[in-house]
């Protein structure tokens, strides 16, 4: 009786060794993975314009390369520049010694902004880098230039003596800012209600300068010849506008054609300032 007993118990335990080993046996066993196939960065098609990214299409630049070139001239006898008060300031040594106002030289007007009027159609937006005018021997340079609408204008002073930029569009104050000895430059935005700013400084009263805006980059400031060239217009007809600070302005219809340069030319007069007043 107790050998049966012992041959059951034995049975018993070899069956439950067994079993451990059946559920092994029966676990699935997982399948080898298969080797990553190789990828590639997908490249997205190049956005076009008008496209909904989420961003607005920048400007696109004119397609034309036409130019108009030309001259300003000054016709009779060009009025006498008043001589500048005396400055004990020796940062200001070898400023000019008369009024910059009507640069005269052999006929040929200096200091007039030639520029296209109005909006041009796919023309470039305003570069982000500003319009720069420097202090210079207690003098603003340039004395006259153009900016793009909605561009930055950055004041230097290259002078060892203290300057102020006072910005006014008429009689409107815009700002006034005091600048060291060759201070940090001062960053300033045109305005937007205007298109002409002038800048004055009251250390040095005799200081002048303007920033004409324009809606489009098509713009340039005679030189001492009286010269001119704007580039990168796309063809069309267009109504020039050459600006003078106390002369006032006048005004050609261009046609402009892609590869054929034109041409276009302004005259002022003594009497233009005198209507002016």
């Amino acid at each position: 009786m107790k050998l049966r007993l012992f041959g059951l118990s034995m049975v018993g335990v070899a069956g439950l060794l067994a079993l451990p080993a059946c559920k092994k046996e029966d676990a699935p066993t997982p399948p080898a993975a298969a080797p990553a196939a190789p990828t590639q960065q997908a490249v997205p098609p190049a956005p076009t314009a008008g496209a909904g990214t989420g961003e607005a299409a920048a400007p696109a630049a004119p397609a034309g390369n036409g130019v108009v070139k030309g001259t300003v001239s000054f016709t009779g006898t060009p009025p006498v520049m008043a001589d500048l008060a005396p400055s004990v300031d020796p940062a200001c040594d070898g400023r000019p010694e008369k009024e910059q106002t009507v640069l005269v030289k052999d006929g040929k007007l200096q200091n007039v902004l030639v520029r296209v009027k109005g909006p041009v159609a796919g023309a470039p937006a305003a570069p982000s880098t500003p319009v720069e005018v420097d202090q210079s021997k207690c003098t603003y340079v340039p004395r006259v230039q153009g900016a793009v609408a909605g561009q930055q204008v950055v004041f230097k002073n290259s002078d060892g003596t203290l300057h102020n930029v006072r910005g006014v569009v008429g009689t409107k104050p815009l700002f006034n800012v005091a600048q060291p000895p060759m201070g940090a430059p001062v960053q300033k935005p045109m305005p937007t209600d205007s298109e002409v700013m002038r800048l004055k400084c009251d250390v040095h009263p005799w200081m002048t300068a303007y920033v004409v805006s324009n809606p489009n980059p098509y713009f340039a400031t005679t030189g001492a010849d009286g010269a001119f060239t704007l580039t990168g217009l796309p063809a069309g007809t267009y109504t020039l506008e050459a600006w003078h600070e106390t002369l006032g302005t006048k005004t050609a219809e261009v046609t402009v054609k892609d590869g054929a340069p034109a041409e276009a030319t302004f005259s002022f007069a003594a009497t233009d300032a005198q209507a002016k007043q």
